[in-house]
């Protein structure tokens, strides 16, 4: 059987695997819809504080469809990825606060948003063992699961700046993903697969809670700008490491 018939799924498996996915991510949407609605009504925004978190979460759910041509050999969608779907709406929320007006008093606000960004964050750990009990684990899922991570990194950073907690060079860290991702385009040596990393994964969890830290209403400028700064450098010096690994290994041969 040819490698990609093995590592992918075409044709009538997913297709279904698509159409249930689909379902699950209209349902998960129009709860994300009636939350939104929800906060828009209690802080006293307009409907676009809505259409902006929904525009988030379908982006995403869009880009979760089309990857799941490598939830293979899996026909099933997985209460892990549901997990994932549920954390991108959440994430979607936050994303929505970005650019609106801010209350006289903004600290209840903060506060609101830490302890959701935290229960957000907190969430990413039950998936990858959700799955594997299940057996549903996947490269699908793992990179669900990392861009959502990305996602929220990217999300938080502008909080930070809209909440005057640090400048916008700390918009660096929410944009490094993407700018490695990028990278792969024009040079394929980026694009391929790293090695299982402890490291990365801990970096990452780190970036995210010192992110979180930084929101809090009892940390303030320049307290906050230099616990970003670790955050960033951490994460600098995380993708360097990567980078460095995937140039030396740039001449030899891919090993599928």
């Amino acid at each position: 059987m040819p490698l990609a018939a093995q590592n992918t799924l075409s044709g009538s498996p997913l297709l279904r695997l698509r159409r249930a996915a689909g379902a699950v991510a209209v349902a998960v949407g129009l709860v994300l819809l009636l939350a939104a609605a929800g906060v828009a009504a209690r802080m006293g925004w307009s409907a676009a504080y809505a259409a902006q978190c929904l525009a988030v979460y379908g982006l995403g759910a869009a880009c979760m469809l089309v990857g799941l041509r490598g939830h293979a050999p899996h026909a099933r969608f997985g209460a892990a990825n549901v997990l994932t779907l549920l954390r991108l709406a959440m994430i979607a929320l936050l994303a929505g606060l970005v650019g609106r007006p801010m209350p006289g008093d903004a600290a209840p606000l903060a506060w609101a948003v830490v302890v959701f960004a935290t229960t957000t964050a907190v969430l990413d750990a039950a998936d990858g063992p959700l799955a594997r009990s299940q057996r549903l684990a996947s490269e699908f899922g793992a990179r669900f699961d990392m861009e959502c991570d990305a996602l929220l990194v990217a999300v938080l950073c502008l909080l930070l700046v809209q909440f005057d907690k640090a400048g916008p060079w700390v918009l660096a860290a929410g944009a490094m993903r993407y700018a490695f991702v990028l990278a792969g385009r024009a040079w394929p040596w980026i694009d391929r697969p790293l090695f299982p990393s402890w490291r990365r994964k801990a970096v990452c969890v780190a970036q995210i809670t010192l992110l979180i830290v930084c929101l809090g209403p009892v940390i303030a400028r320049p307290a906050s700008q230099a616990i970003a700064a670790v955050g960033l450098a951490m994460l600098g010096a995380s993708f360097f490491v990567d980078l460095l690994w995937l140039y030396r290994r740039r001449s030899t041969e891919l090993q599928i």
